[in-house]
């Protein structure tokens, strides 16, 4: 693992922007004062950690010093072999402590169809969540990220995913966790779908995490309205990725109006976390996600007038 030069790097992207990262928005102002606060996704770090250059227990040290960025979003595939050795979860807890970093929740991926047609699997599938329901209580987190995958028609997915979310909800919610579904393909990806499967569910800890990018339903059905999604989905946030692919030369989003998609955010009562989440291809990791965080706070300051 080259850290070192992971760093250098990134410091590099950070001077390119005309700011060093940790002099920004890691200070002076408040959650309590912000109209959002904006943390980060490990996802938006996914090709580092692939490439060895970072690890897991790396997340919160570089979240804060080089991004500024105080409150983090772990992905499981990160950790998944990792946590289950004596002491590592504590040992991560320790260094985000000792950082000033938050644990905000943990996304949870290729644990089985939370509404898998054939109930011993779906059950299963609701159990190999637990440990991270466990992990996210020590991390002090408080939520986990879950999808919502099935098979069938509308009706009958919308069954089975809401029986293995209200299993999932309310184990969680003995130790005070959210159960929290992202649109994250297929028909998750489908607003109106995901909204009526959280209503069918009906407990306080099922929410969703309405993520900007993720509304491609597949091939055949294509594109859901990114912003009739976010909409429909709001009405349930426990928090918001703010997921971004290309930008043009002003530092804007080419392909989504921020401004619109926060307005809406706004507009249905949120002012927990914001989570820069890139994921695109032209910029590097670093430099696309300090041109998020750059956006959002743009954003954020334009629209406090309207809504502070």
């Amino acid at each position: 693992m080259d850290r070192r030069k992971f760093m250098q790097t990134s410091a590099v992207a950070a001077a390119g922007l005309g700011f060093f990262p940790a002099l920004r928005g890691a200070g002076g102002s408040t959650a309590a004062d912000l109209l959002y606060d904006i943390s980060l996704a490990q996802w938006s770090l996914y090709r580092t950690h692939f490439s060895g250059e970072m690890n897991n227990l790396d997340f919160p040290r570089v979240a804060r010093e080089t991004f500024g960025i105080v409150a983090i979003e772990y992905v499981n595939t990160f950790m998944r072999e990792e946590s289950r050795e004596p002491g590592y979860v504590t040992e991560l807890k320790n260094i985000c402590n000792g950082e000033g970093v938050t644990s905000l929740l943990i996304m949870c991926d290729s644990e089985g169809k939370v509404g898998d047609p054939d109930e011993a699997a779906r059950i299963t599938t609701v159990e190999n969540h637990y440990r991270w329901v466990d992990i996210a209580v020590e991390l002090g987190c408080h939520s986990i990220r879950v999808n919502a995958a099935s098979d069938g028609d509308w009706n009958t997915q919308r069954d089975l995913a809401a029986d293995g979310l209200r299993r999932l909800t309310e184990f969680a919610d003995r130790v005070d966790i959210n159960v929290i579904v992202e649109n994250h393909g297929g028909i998750s990806s489908n607003g109106a779908w995901l909204a009526e499967v959280i209503r069918t569910v009906d407990h306080p800890r099922c929410g969703t995490l309405p993520d900007f990018g993720n509304f491609y339903m597949g091939e055949e059905r294509g594109w859901y309205d990114i912003y009739q999604g976010v909409e429909e989905l709001m009405p349930f946030a426990k928090g918001v990725s703010a997921k971004t692919h290309n930008f043009d030369d002003a530092g804007n989003e080419r392909d989504k109006d921020y401004l619109r998609l926060l307005r809406i955010v706004l507009d249905a009562g949120y002012r927990g976390y914001v989570g820069v989440e890139y994921e695109g291809n032209e910029k590097p990791e670093a430099e696309g996600i300090l041109l998020t965080k750059a956006l959002l706070e743009r954003c954020r300051e334009t629209l406090t007038p309207e809504y502070a």
